[in-house]
């Protein structure tokens, strides 16, 4: 199997544990305390293997870096603004396939070319995301304008933060995904003063948070390690699969019942993988 989907498939256990715990966290505290601690963590843990493991990064990569943390802050705001009015139902899986899909267009821009199976295997993965990201969402809110902008442009954040990761280059090292980290620290917490949020992490928040945050910097990790082994679309596609991860946890370790259409997204999403590591 190609090394690049390894790496992504890696990226997005990574980014559903953080999400998992992040989301028991905030049942607990603020999200933004869970956000902002969590992103003060990454960027820590990533700046201290930057120094452990010395790159060559040049001004366009932190330029592609702070790009990602632009892109990664505005994703989350727009997601937070869509579970606050009360529409994680339709933001949730508007947002994951958007995700998922801007990078795989971005990539045919470049030129990336595809065979038919990598195709068919992105095709099957796009409603198995639906699938598995919409029943995460409890409530049942009706469809409306502002529902689809907020999980439009939580999509295009979260797909901007994926493309911008992938032109960092390989020998770049490990600042610029710090760099990336405290980009995204910083406009969370200037999102969370101008919207008046709680923010300021109490002790309970720390443990949650750095955990979700540290575990959110090994999914950018080898989401970088694995744009530069595979394509990008490829690699945005299956990292995109982390809400999956999510669900299966809060079903293992939570005990949360597995419904049946979380159950055929996540089949869906086993073919979707099947299909790209054959490619």
């Amino acid at each position: 199997m190609n090394p690049g989907i390894l790496l992504a498939l890696a990226s997005a256990v990574s980014y559903g544990a953080s999400d998992f715990v992040g989301g028991v966290g905030a049942r607990r505290s603020s999200p933004w305390q869970i956000l902002l601690v969590g992103q003060v963590a990454g960027m820590l843990a990533l700046f201290i293997a930057a120094l452990l493991r010395r790159g060559e990064p040049v001004a366009s990569d932190f330029a592609w870096a702070v790009l990602a943390g632009v892109g990664s802050a505005a994703g989350g705001l727009f997601l937070f603004r869509g579970m606050a009015r009360g529409r994680m139902g339709l933001v949730a899986p508007i947002s994951a396939v958007g995700a998922a899909t801007l990078p795989v267009l971005v990539g045919v821009a470049l030129g990336e070319r595809s065979s038919w199976l990598v195709w068919a295997g992105i095709a099957i993965a796009l409603p198995g995301i639906w699938l598995v990201s919409r029943e995460a969402g409890r409530d049942r809110p009706p469809r409306s304008w502002a529902a689809l902008l907020d999980g439009a442009v939580a999509g295009a954040g979260f797909g901007l933060l994926f493309i911008a990761l992938a032109q960092i280059r390989a020998d770049a090292g490990l600042l610029p995904l710090a760099a990336n980290q405290l980009t995204g620290a910083v406009l969370t917490l200037g999102a969370a003063l101008l919207l008046r949020q709680p923010w300021r992490p109490t002790r309970d928040v720390l443990a949650w948070g750095g955990a979700s945050g540290l575990l959110g910097a090994a999914g950018t990790l080898t989401f970088v390690l694995s744009s530069g082994a595979t394509s990008l679309g490829i690699a945005a596609v299956l990292t995109s699969l982390y809400p999956a991860v999510t669900v299966l946890l809060a079903a293992g370790v939570l005990r949360e019942r597995l419904t049946a259409s979380q159950g055929a997204g996540i089949g869906i999403c086993t073919l979707a993988i099947i299909a790209l590591s054959l490619d």
